[in-house]
């Protein structure tokens, strides 16, 4: 059985939109939805998180400040109603992990703290719980969930219980009300499609692995799907593990399957040789993600495809 290698040069491949992803500090602009932007306390009532036009969800942190009966509410010592005060006071509200699990505190003057994680009881915004956490006697925190919807309980030691959504406790039907934003968790992907690749072998050649070349970033990831054709017109199915179309190679030799994240680069990824075998033509599909807080990006300078003949 002959075995062959091609290289694919494709130059730099950057999963752009992560690096282009922006996140506006300090601007009258908010992310939150002109319907779903309220929370309730049984003290103060109605938390508005709209009305500022301030109040912005973004990638590692929260900004601006929300309105209630009780005075303003600062997620964010740099965009308070009264300006940035982060030089005599540090604090804000974090979405550390970049997945939609909040830390960290909001400040109101009339209040004081309010707590958006049982496990940051030092209010430093961190995703390690710390050694004032209440968890283990009062297990909150407050979340956004795939949709932009935030879930769960915020705490203050005067108001008690904030509430971000109706739903914590089944309340929905008297009275419906919960804060979302158009920010989703979650990684940003980029794709690339190879141009046809020709075996020149008329009977046919059977795909064995792909490596590639580049970076990948802690928290980022790199896959691939493959579509094979008798014919350089195709068609062009693009399929992963068990023929799957919802699925992609990342897994590292001899393993042939799935990995998140992906093996690497200088990896040999495992196709599988009887969806592949017998076809002339075969292009690859590329799929890039970024981590979590969309700050980090994978790189993807070269392909080699190893095929038997």
């Amino acid at each position: 059985m002959k075995q062959k290698q091609v290289l694919i040069v494709i130059g730099l491949l950057v999963l752009v939109g992560a690096l282009a992803f922006t996140v506006r500090i300090g601007t009258a602009e908010t992310n939150i939805d002109a319907t779903d932007h309220w929370a309730w306390s049984d003290l103060s009532g109605w938390w508005d998180f709209y009305g500022t036009d301030t109040v912005s969800v973004g990638t590692s942190t929260l900004s601006g400040y929300a309105s209630s009966s009780i005075g303003e509410i600062a997620l964010n010592c740099d965009t308070t109603p009264g300006g940035n005060i982060c030089g005599t006071s540090d604090f804000k509200v974090t979405n550390a992990d970049g997945g939609g699990s909040l830390s960290g505190c909001a400040w109101n003057d009339t209040v004081g703290w309010i707590h958006f994680w049982c496990g940051d009881g030092d209010c430093d915004g961190s995703t390690v719980e710390d050694a004032s956490s209440t968890c283990a006697s009062s297990n909150f925190r407050v979340t956004i969930d795939a949709n932009g919807v935030f879930n769960g309980y915020a705490w203050n030691d005067v108001e008690g219980w904030v509430s971000f959504n109706c739903a914590n406790s089944s309340s929905c039907g008297t009275s419906d009300y919960k804060v979302e934003t158009s920010w989703r968790p979650g990684r940003i992907a980029g794709y690339l499609e190879s141009s046809i690749v020709d075996t020149e072998r008329a009977g046919g050649a059977t795909l064995h692995s792909i490596i590639w070349e580049g970076s990948q970033p802690s928290g980022t990831s790199v896959d691939f799907q493959i579509a094979v054709a008798t014919s350089a017109s195709g068609p062009w199915n693009y399929e992963g593990p068990n023929g799957s179309g919802s699925a992609w190679y990342g897994a590292e030799c001899p393993v042939i399957g799935t990995a998140d994240p992906g093996a690497g680069p200088d990896k040999a990824i495992c196709v599988d040789k009887n969806i592949t075998a017998d076809n002339r033509y075969l292009r690859y599909k590329a799929r890039l993600q970024s981590d979590l807080k969309q700050s980090k990006t994978p790189e993807v300078e070269d392909v080699v495809l190893n095929w038997s003949i």
